[in-house]
């Protein structure tokens, strides 16, 4: 089988050729000289990274590496079935939906003792242990309970097979962002997250960008050491951040796509829309990149180094800080391990 396009290429692939989803240059434009703006702030750095996971561990130790691996190797699928009947967690008296369910769970599980960091345990625990970790406090479940099992225990096996620790599997890549997503992808088949689109093989591989992504975030705030390579990586692309691209004019969806996606129809992983939703996405912040370091070198006479990654940060809680203002945009629904 052919090797598929890299994210970045494969999401120029699909702006070329989607039918149903179309970026817009004034969008672009407006959503750059709004970063412009931001350009100094906390914001648009790495330190983005703790807002988006206010419940991770410590970045002091080892552990806290693990944590960011156990997370991400189940980062996938929190919409509801219905708005009104979400998951929910509650942690030091905050109750969580969505992603944060999973990280305070995680977190909580730590805190009652459960060695839920450790790969020689989350490799061989049952599915009615990771049920437990996983509990929410109404009768809503975390969906996907046994993928997400597969997923983590299936990933706890890689790692023991490569030195007992996420760090020392990923050390293996050297301090290259591009290496270690491909050796993820390689050695831990729940990260190949590709499709056929076009008659072309191509990639997201959303989880194991951000599962990079947030190993530098850690490392920068431990201020050790650098990754190279970084502006290898793309956004990453979900179901959320295409919503605040469409909100804030950079994504356009036919009024066909609209339509299915607000009468709420189910996508399947690697349908035609879907990938197109994900392939703009991933385009569209290239070039807000793009025109973004431009404004910077003309108006600053510097180079800008912030990248997709960083951006992603920025749009992440952008998007659950106004989902209000975005109710009247759908998301796309696709239930599957990949995001």
């Amino acid at each position: 089988m052919e090797k598929p396009l890299c994210p970045r290429e494969s999401g120029q692939f699909v702006s070329e050729h989607s039918r149903d989803v179309f970026i817009e240059e004034g969008g672009v434009q407006e959503v750059a000289e709004m970063l412009y703006r931001l350009r100094h702030s906390e914001a648009l750095t790495a330190s983005g990274w703790k807002k988006a996971n206010p419940l991770a561990l410590l970045p002091t130790s080892d552990q806290a590496l693990n944590w960011v691996f156990v997370v991400d190797t189940m980062n996938f699928s929190f919409w509801p079935e219905k708005e009104a009947e979400q998951c929910e967690v509650t942690y030091k008296g905050t109750t969580y939906t969505g992603y944060m369910t999973l990280c305070a769970s995680i977190t909580r599980a730590v805190e009652e003792g459960v060695p839920i960091t450790d790969p020689k345990y989350f490799s061989q625990m049952s599915v009615e242990e990771l049920g437990l970790v996983l509990r929410s406090d109404n009768e809503i479940a975390m969906p996907m309970l046994q993928e997400r099992h597969q997923a983590l225990t299936e990933g706890g096996r890689v790692l023991l097979e490569h030195g007992g620790s996420f760090r020392s599997f990923i050390s293996q890549a050297g301090n290259d962002a591009q290496k270690m997503v491909e050796l993820i992808v390689e050695k831990i088949p729940s990260y190949r997250d590709e499709a056929t689109y076009e008659g072309r093989r191509i990639s997201f591989y959303k989880r194991a960008q951000i599962l990079v992504a947030d190993f530098w975030g850690v490392m920068e705030a431990r201020g050790e050491g650098s990754i190279t390579n970084m502006d290898w990586l793309t956004m990453f692309a979900d179901y959320r951040v295409p919503q605040a691209l469409v909100y804030l004019g950079v994504l356009r969806y036919s009024d066909t796509l609209m339509q299915v996606l607000k009468n709420g129809e189910l996508l399947l992983s690697g349908d035609r829309r879907e990938v197109e939703i994900r392939g703009c996405s991933i385009w569209s912040v290239e070039l807000i990149k793009e025109r973004l370091q431009k404004l910077v070198q003309e108006r600053d006479g510097q180079t800008c180094d912030i990248n997709a990654t960083v951006i992603d940060f920025y749009l992440w809680p952008f998007a659950k800080e106004h989902h209000k203002e975005m109710a009247h945009i759908p998301i796309h629904h696709t239930r599957c391990i990949y995001y």
